[in-house]
């Protein structure tokens, strides 16, 4: 393989066209050669605007040029299945957003098809990548807060997505698609979840209830090593986004995340203000980078995934038992998932 990797994209919303673009112009040793979108026009558009020598309304057709080395999916998570599956039977490295799809059975024939290709796949959750997160994981790994106890994880949306893409049977639903990120740090930073309890319903956006979602939800985690943890997930946080993280332990703790984007305080007699971040796009800008070049770094230098299907797959199993026990009113143990 050449000092530089052929890649294509498969999926240009918001999140599809952040990764061209930075594949386009800010991964140094990667070359976008192609993107495709099922909506017309979009993915000509997407590659006259960003030089992409090629571009597809279909995945099929990514997938079978032969100059694309790798394809990033960043599609609906209900045609990941189909997209990975062609991918890897096409011989390609993979990149595939979280969750891995919405249902282990689904998770399980990708995984398969992986394994008998050989086809390199890595998951996308970015907050790993994420500069306090890495540096509160080397923390928590050198002992500055001695054991962890108990983790409290909070990710907030300033609106609530297109009902559309919030419909479970696209995105998964509130808990699977926003709440994959924090059962996938809460594994990094305490281990295999052991046990969860959810709650939740349809309170700022009623509409929800039409889709079988709803738009705040909490949920109890407990450990395999008996420690604990909460997840806090809502879609109105109308200041601006919100994701937080705490992990207490027992001689300290460690908090990620902040409120203001802009370095800057306003101070007037009307008080102390400061602006907040908007969303996702900026708070994880760099993040989102560092983890697209992480996937090319390790294609072209022969490493295996840095996040791989099988914890794509664990943290999907802590979203759908959450799901489980918020339906059902009651605690779900792993097994059961």
């Amino acid at each position: 393989m050449s000092s530089r990797l052929n890649v294509g994209v498969i999926g240009l919303g918001r999140l599809g066209r952040v990764y061209a673009a930075d594949l386009a112009h800010r991964v140094p040793n990667a070359r976008l050669v192609a993107v495709a979108d099922q909506q017309a026009g979009l993915a000509e558009s997407f590659a006259q605007e960003y030089g992409a020598p090629k571009c597809y309304q279909s995945h099929h057709d990514l997938i079978a040029d032969q100059a694309v080395d790798a394809v990033a999916v960043v599609t609906s998570t209900s045609t990941h299945r189909e997209v990975v599956v062609d991918a890897a039977r096409g011989g390609k490295a993979i990149f595939c957003e979280k969750p891995i799809s919405t249902s282990l059975e689904d998770a399980g024939q990708m995984l398969g098809v992986v394994q008998t290709t050989g086809a390199f796949l890595q998951m996308g959750f970015q907050r790993r990548f994420d500069a306090g997160y890495v540096a509160a994981k080397r923390k928590v790994d050198a002992g500055a807060i001695g054991a962890p106890v108990l983790l409290t994880s909070t990710s907030r949306d300033p609106f609530r997505p297109p009902l559309e893409f919030c419909d479970p049977k696209v995105s998964g639903g509130l808990i699977a698609d926003m709440g994959i990120h924090d059962f996938d740090v809460a594994r990094m930073f305490m281990g295999n979840v052991k046990s969860v309890y959810a709650i939740g319903g349809a309170l700022a956006y009623p509409e929800m209830e039409s889709i079988g979602d709803v738009d705040n939800a909490v949920i109890s985690l407990v450990f395999e090593n008996g420690t604990l943890g909460a997840v806090h997930l809502s879609r109105n946080a109308v200041f601006g986004y919100d994701i937080r993280a705490e992990i207490w332990g027992t001689q300290g703790s460690l908090q990620i995340g902040y409120f203001r984007h802009t370095p800057l305080l306003v101070m007037t007699k009307e008080g102390i203000t400061h602006d907040v971040v908007p969303h996702f796009m900026e708070r994880f800008e760099s993040a989102y980078l560092a983890q697209i070049q992480d996937f090319v770094d390790n294609v072209l230098h022969g490493r295996g995934p840095s996040i791989t299907g099988a914890d794509g797959v664990a943290a999907l199993r802590v979203s759908l038992a959450a799901t489980t026990s918020l339906r059902e009113s009651r605690p779900v143990e792993m097994r059961e998932a």
